[in-house]
């Protein structure tokens, strides 16, 4: 595996205070781009989703590759702030390269199993906020920045590829089905658009991600993380945040990107595509195992899946 070089790269990752888009930044720092780290929670204090992990430990994450970047506290849904962060950036650098649209943190409006109308409405609503119209302002004031050179790369992460997505995934529910769904449409708009500039756009799904959340839900650390398979044994095809932070730097490294632009790939796609691994050397391919082995009921074995 070739290590990718983002050396003069300029990239935003907006929500990176935990889970994939903290991996991302990383790994776009420790690949030798200039990373802007944005989130909402920080040592001043907690957003809403009222974790622990804050924005500076980001910031102390990249410069601990030996990368550089910034670490700052910005609320995507506020127009004025994400305006001044574009500012700050055009300021210090007249460029930007990579823009990572990781931002959600709807999870915690989710009512998993529910109807449309038995789903708590201002929760659903909040998860629509969160997930698309952060997203949407934050490629506003973005795009102008990112079409001043050619080969410009937007990233959009989204859950599941267009194939799993086809049908209506009624476990997670209308909010977040369609957050998703939504997602992946702005990649679809983006691309065009971002076209005659000679940009790209691209929606980018890890696969089951052994988050911080995830981890708390199950009990576990990243070291015992397979204490959980008696419980949930197909938890077995699970990733690391870093598998799809390593899925971001190669393919913002990639000349040939562009390829993909209006598409949805995973990190289990582009882990064959460009010879990355996971933390212990494999290679999950989360998605294409769901569909051959999850959800037909079959006994757990990610025996060729990764």
């Amino acid at each position: 595996m070739s290590t990718p070089d983002l050396t003069g790269k300029v990239a935003l990752v907006a929500g990176a205070t935990r889970g994939a888009g903290r991996a991302i930044a990383v790994e776009l720092a420790r690949a030798g781009a200039y990373v802007y780290a944005t989130g909402r929670s920080s040592r001043a204090g907690r957003s809403e989703i009222d974790r622990p992990e804050t924005i500076e430990e980001t910031g102390e994450l990249i410069a601990a590759t030996g990368g550089d970047g910034v670490a700052l506290r910005v609320d995507h849904l506020e127009p004025d702030e994400v305006r001044a962060l574009v500012e700050r950036i055009d300021a210090d650098h007249g460029r930007l390269d990579v823009l990572v649209n990781d931002i959600f943190g709807g999870d915690r409006y989710a009512q998993f199993g529910t109807t449309l109308w038995e789903h708590d409405l201002d929760g659903g609503l909040r998860m629509l906020r969160m997930g698309i119209d952060t997203h949407a302002i934050t490629s506003h004031f973005a795009l102008p920045l990112l079409i001043r050179r050619p080969g410009g790369l937007v990233v959009e992460m989204t859950d599941g590829t267009a194939d799993y997505n086809v049908a209506y995934r009624h476990h997670v529910g209308f909010y977040y089905d369609l957050v998703k769904a939504a997602v992946q449409r702005m990649t679809t708009a983006q691309a065009y658009e971002l076209a005659p500039h000679g940009g790209a756009a691209v929606a980018l799904t890890p696969g089951w991600l052994r988050s911080e959340n995830m981890l708390d839900a199950f009990g576990v650390t990243e070291d015992t993380w397979r204490d959980a398979l008696d419980r949930v044994p197909h938890f077995a095809i699970s990733e690391t945040p870093t598998f799809v932070g390593r899925a971001v730097a190669a393919l913002a490294a990639d000349p040939d990107a562009g390829e993909f632009s209006g598409t949805v790939v995973s990190s289990g796609q582009l882990a064959q595509r460009y010879g990355f691994t996971d933390v212990d050397g494999s290679r999950p391919d989360c998605w294409r195992y769901l569909v051959e082995v999850a959800d037909r009921d079959l006994p757990a074995n990610t025996d060729g899946y990764r």
